[in-house]
């Protein structure tokens, strides 16, 4: 066994230093149904159905009635499991993953009887952290559920309104509610299949062991700059570099046949990095483009990117690089009340001659690409040259658009959504953001590409009702439509396939930032108190990143600010009576990352919120010194005022305060700062039976029934330390009152840096960024200009801390 894997081992390196060691699971794995009564080989890349029929515990599943007469296994929870041994030294690679390529579809990984991942999209990549879990010898188990039984289990907990439609027409023989798992549509039945909702998995899977850093996916665009009719290449590659300490080197990027060859120095610093090369194409050579098939030839060219690293480390990726243009020309037609719809590829308007492709096979493990040529082959020699992959399906494997690319087919791909309305909530939703982004890196460098497409028939079963719905939920089925294939899907084809701008590394991210290594100095400065976001979608890594650089900033501005308002009544160390703090900066002249605390165009960020309240003219600041927790009142106030200090404690793991205390009546003298409260934190502890990661300390000034300052806070430990915080399920009720607008808040768990945002809409909260600690809140927006409670609704959105991991 150990000498077979070993044949399978791959050395990814092209230096003298090992850059990662790959060992490939597939082959022989055994398989055993959900009671155990009956267990059998199977083989990797596979499912159930086609174990079965491999062992002739089954006849062919398409054999008359076999479609309804092997139910049983769909409706079952299969386990895949394995034993392997590592033919290396494990304890000398820093990084070790397990990669699964796909699958299908809903399944818990365990490796030596540790739960390592759940996988529940049939179209994504997933890869675990298996680093102190992997051993010599090693048994890795795969728990599948039913997809039947997972989608109706969803369903049932989808409770606020139904997702049309519950079920196939009875004449399709199928299962209900598809569109609640990230599955192959059509696997549940459609009006010309069967239904064979197949378990296992249907691609590849291996572990990845590697030192400093590793190459984890490579792709590329060609650009053509129209003004100066020169070719440009876009590449973008991504590593995960697990060293502490920067790492320097080089890439090379060579095409031969274009006598192009460019070197470029590069630093790889700690995390998840990308490495974007702008490549110069040789204007001196005639670039010949790709075509589709009956218009020219699919010329190619070879192209070679090595990543020379320090320590004779080395990446080095090959590939295929086709040049062409594509334009959707959308124009006003003379006397039609519409628009034209064509392609028009390098310049030259195409007629659009071909089919539409379904999944070649309900099993995917019998679909080989002998098949697949002899199918794509017969497309060209039938006169046609486009084929639209069907929204039902899959997104196929590689295979089959190499074939296309080869062959000159254009490609109108489809997201796989179908004749269906689907949910939106937040896990389904992060669900298709990581696959719709996992699949266009995937698939973005392929010329027979020419589109994509939302869904197949989604719009036209809304606006024709073809589900019955009341006139009266129609917005909601509206407004889950905008929200998927609007907002998200067609924000990441922007971000992902043409626009890298939606990235905090980005070319024009780093155009904008104007201070030296400002980008990088934001996250250095957040990782010290915050896990940094680590989304497989792209858009929502940039957008957190962009919530967590305001919670630090407006953190730090805070910290500083309360510091020197305390200090205007004492002399410490020969330092003190501070009569002044005016922090940089307060506004932008452009959109660009800066120290301001309003946007370009006034709008507040997070700072500005934090700087209403730690300027208020009454203001309780805590802080620590040698284990003891001070609060000290702060007043700008032109005479004396009466006020109680209460002082609480939270667990973050519960909205009911564990411990509070408020202090009897005093005086607070005009224009001081005065200690009010000063507690050993030992002691503070031991009265809540917390420690320092659990729980948040919070205080506030009053005269017992009305509040006289803000609820400020004291944290005990870094955040990215705190125990028991739990993700927030925040709610807003919209009500207008008067020329402004009460946001009804309610919270499920404690929620640090609450951040409320509508969008475009101009205006300001009453509070925001704020520590949410009670059930309830409501929150006052002021709009810069007439708006509508609706408009506000449809804009709403709201973050948390909880909610970027």
């Amino acid at each position: 066994m150990c000498l077979r894997l070993l044949l399978l081992l791959a050395l990814c390196s092209a230096g003298p230093a090992a850059a990662a060691l790959t060992l490939s699971l597939r082959g022989s794995w055994r398989i055993r149904s959900g009671n155990g009564s009956l267990e059998l080989p199977g083989k990797v890349p596979g499912c159930v159905h086609s174990a079965l029929f491999q062992r002739r515990l089954i006849q062919d599943p398409y054999y008359r009635f076999n479609d309804l007469k092997y139910r049983w296994i769909t409706l079952d929870n299969w386990t895949y499991s394995k034993k392997f041994e590592i033919p290396f030294d494990i304890s000398k690679w820093q990084q070790v993953n397990l990669v699964f390529e796909g699958i299908d579809t809903v399944a818990n990984v365990l490796l030596n009887n540790v739960s390592v991942g759940k996988m529940d999209n049939m179209f994504r990549r997933y890869s675990f952290d298996i680093t102190h879990v992997i051993k010599a010898v090693n048994f890795i188990e795969l728990h599948f559920q039913s997809a039947v039984l997972y989608a109706r289990n969803r369903s049932e907990a989808h409770t606020c309104y139904e997702v049309p439609p519950k079920c196939p027409p009875p004449v399709q023989k199928g299962e209900c509610h598809v569109n609640f798992i990230r599955k192959e549509q059509c696997s549940f039945s459609w009006d010309w299949g069967p239904s064979f909702p197949t378990q296992g998995i249907w691609k590849d899977v291996r572990i990845e062991a590697y030192n400093i850093c590793h190459l984890d996916y490579f792709t590329f665009s060609p650009v053509y700059d129209n003004n100066i009719q020169e070719w440009n290449l876009e590449i973008d590659s991504s590593f995960h570099v697990v060293s502490s300490k920067p790492v320097f080197g080089q890439a090379i990027v060579v095409i031969p046949e274009l006598q192009t060859q460019r070197t470029y120095s590069i630093e790889l610093k700690h995390g998840k990095r990308i490495v974007k090369l702008f490549v110069k194409i040789n204007k001196n050579i005639t670039v010949k483009t790709w075509w589709p098939h009956g218009h020219g030839n699919q010329t190619g060219y070879n192209m070679t990117v090595l990543f020379k690293l320090d320590g004779g480390l080395s990446f080095e990726r090959s590939a295929k690089v086709y040049f062409r243009t594509v334009e959707l020309i959308e124009e006003p037609i003379e006397k039609s009340p519409g628009l034209s719809f064509y392609f028009k590829i390098n310049g030259l308007p195409i007629f659009l001659k071909g089919s539409n492709w379904i999944p070649a096979d309900s099993f995917q493990d019998q679909v080989t690409p002998v098949l697949l040529r002899l199918l794509l082959r017969s497309v060209v020699d039938a006169n046609m040259n486009t084929l639209r992959v069907w929204g039902g399906g899959i997104y196929e494997q590689d295979e089959f658009y190499e074939l296309c690319d080869e062959l000159g087919i254009m490609v109108w791909q489809d997201f796989m959504f179908a004749c269906a309305l689907y949910p939106t909530d937040g896990d389904f939703l992060n669900s298709v953001r990581a696959e719709v982004t996992y699949q266009i890196r995937r698939l973005k460098s392929h010329p027979s590409i020419i589109t994509w497409s939302g869904n197949n028939e989604n719009e036209a079963a809304l606006m024709m009702n073809w589900y019955n719905v009341q006139p009266s939920d129609l917005p909601t089925y509206i407004n889950d439509y905008v929200t998927l294939y609007v907002k998200n899907i067609r924000k990441i084809v922007l971000a992902v396939s043409s626009g890298e701008d939606w990235s905090y590394e980005s070319k024009f991210s780093l155009h904008r930032q104007h201070h030296e290594n400002g980008n990088f100095e934001m996250l250095q400065q957040a990782a010290r108190h915050f896990r940094l976001p680590q989304s497989a979608d792209p858009l929502r890594t940039f957008k957190d990143t962009l919530y967590l650089t305001q919670v630090m900033q407006a953190q730090c501005v805070k910290t500083e600010t309360e510091f020197y308002r305390r200090s205007r009544s004492e002399i410490v160390d020969g330092k003190g009576q501070t009569m002044g703090a005016l922090y940089w900066q307060l506004n932008d002249i452009w959109q660009a990352p800066s120290w301001s605390s309003l946007e370009y165009g006034g709008k507040w960020k997070m700072l500005h919120y934090f700087a209403r309240n730690f300027f208020a003219p009454l203001l309780p600041v805590g802080f620590e010194d040698e284990d003891v927790f001070f609060i000290y009142g702060v007043s700008d106030l032109h005479s004396d005022c009466t006020a109680m200090l209460t002082v609480r404690v939270h667990t973050w793991s519960s909205l009911k305060p564990v411990f509070s205390e408020t202090t009897k009546l005093f005086v607070m003298k005009a224009g001081e700062s005065t200690l009010l409260y000063k507690k050993p934190v030992p002691e503070l502890l031991n009265c809540t039976k917390c420690t320092r990661q659990s729980c948040v300390v919070t205080f506030y000034l009053s005269t017992g029934s009305q509040l006289l300052s803000p609820t400020n806070y004291h944290f005990l430990s870094s955040l990215k330390e705190a125990k028991g915080l739990q993700k927030a399920n925040i709610t807003a009720i919209i009500s207008q009152q008067g020329d402004a607008f009460a946001f009804a808040l309610e919270t499920s768990a404690v929620a640090p840096f609450v951040w409320l945002d509508v969008g475009g809409i101009p205006g300001r909260f009453s509070d925001n960024g704020f520590l949410m600690t009670e059930k309830t809140r409501t929150v006052l927006f002021y709009p810069w200009k007439p708006t509508s409670k609706r408009k506000l609704e449809q804009s709403f959105h709201v973050t948390s801390l909880t909610s970027i991991y």
